[in-house]
């Protein structure tokens, strides 16, 4: 049976989609940023947090902070380069 997954989740975000300019909804391919990568992402580059400590703060080890935020960081650029929404998982 896997390990259940706690993680602590502070920020709040106020947008859930971002979307290329011109181009409806309906004709984009979407790319889907979970809770704990949208909050990778606001510790290390909005906050400017050094990995150890984001980690500390989400309860997790450097390593998974790692894999998440390297994680966050391709989705972002792979919306950014091909034009692709990006859609923040529910909370």
């Amino acid at each position: 049976m896997p390990r259940r997954v706690r993680r602590r989740i502070r920020g709040n975000f106020h947008h859930k989609c971002f979307k290329p300019c011109g181009i409806p909804n309906k004709k984009l391919e979407e790319v889907i940023l979970s809770k704990d990568e949208i909050e990778a992402i606001r510790l290390a580059d909005f906050e400017r947090l050094y990995q150890e400590d984001a980690a500390n703060q989400m309860e997790i080890s450097r390593a998974t902070f790692s894999r998440i935020l390297s994680s966050a960081r391709k989705k972002i650029a792979t919306a950014l380069i091909l034009g692709k929404a990006i859609e923040i998982e529910n909370f």
